[in-house]
């Protein structure tokens, strides 16, 4: 019995498949259409790729991402070796799967373009830079302002103990002391400087009997015109001292200060609680140790009166 012969198909490609192919080519313009309709932002977009550079380190080192660099010279040249980057990104020196690297990445990433989103508003930029420059000018305004009025303190300080020092002076002449007493001032104090071979023995921390006349007149004067603290500070050369009563000159300065303080608290109205007493030694010498006109001067008893302006307490 003679086969029946098979039918050949129809010529050319089946209906459905011209259908698909027509289909995709309608869809392919329209994307190309919706992308040439859109805009890309250029400063987000250099941004987030040069946070991707320092991030993953895809790109070689010394070249740049967007610009002059290898990528836009070689085309995508760069990215044959992505593949296997992101094949083992994640995983640590073991080969251990660990997402702390790439977290990290993606917070990097996402912190960016938040910045990139805030940095888009002009006013916002201006804004900033205009708050930062009045931050900046208040900040001179102030260290000037301080200065300037560490400045007017300084000098009403001085007028001050300028003033104090002309009354005190006056006291001083009448009670006919201008040959023992020494009358200087600063910004913060007024000093009466007494040599101490005056009040004390070579050697001795003990006040001389004929001191005392001295002593009491210098007292009137502070009641009459300390109305802050005193200090009274005592001072030596620089010749070693080492007797039964004193080791060395730190302890004789501090003795002599000591006996003096002692001598005002017993023998006038003052206040002990505003007077002070140090040994300073031979370390503030106001002469030259080498001469014995030098040391003489430098063996002495400085009482400095603080005005009211003055920073000690």
């Amino acid at each position: 019995m003679a086969k029946k012969r098979e039918e050949e198909p129809p010529k050319g490609a089946p209906a459905w498949q011209a259908t698909f192919a027509d289909l995709m080519n309608l869809l392919l313009c329209f994307f190309v259409l919706l992308f040439s309709m859109s805009s890309t932002d250029v400063n987000k977009f250099e941004a987030i790729a040069a946070s991707l550079q320092k991030t993953f380190s895809v790109f070689q080192g010394g070249n740049d991402s967007i610009g002059e660099g290898d990528l836009v010279g070689n085309g995508v040249s760069q990215l044959n070796q992505i593949s296997e980057y992101f094949s083992s990104m994640g995983k640590n020196s073991t080969g251990n799967q660990d997402n702390t690297d790439y977290d990290e990445a993606s917070e990097s990433i996402s912190e960016t373009a938040e910045n990139v989103d805030k940095s888009e508003d002009p006013e916002q930029q201006s804004s900033g830079l205009k708050e930062d420059k009045e931050s900046g000018q208040q900040e001179d305004d102030k260290a000037m302002s301080d200065a300037e009025a560490k400045e007017q303190l300084e000098e009403s300080g001085l007028k001050e103990s300028e003033q104090l020092a002309e009354k005190i002076e006056e006291s001083v002449n009448e009670e006919d002391l201008d040959k023992q007493i020494d009358i200087d001032f600063t910004s913060q104090y007024v000093s009466l400087t007494m040599n101490g071979s005056l009040l004390f023995d070579s050697g001795s921390a003990t006040i001389k009997d004929d001191a005392g006349v001295i002593l009491d007149k210098v007292g009137k004067i502070l009641e009459a015109y300390a109305g802050g603290t005193i200090e009274i500070e005592g001072h030596t050369d620089n010749i070693p001292i080492h007797n039964a009563q004193f080791a060395n000159n730190d302890e004789l300065s501090g003795a002599r200060a000591l006996s003096v303080f002692e001598y005002f608290r017993d023998n006038s109205d003052l206040d002990p609680a505003y007077i002070k007493h140090t040994g300073r030694g031979s370390y503030i010498p106001v002469a030259d140790n080498g001469t014995p006109e030098g040391r003489q001067l430098n063996r002495r008893v400085e009482i400095r009166i603080y005005n009211q302006l003055s920073d000690v307490s």
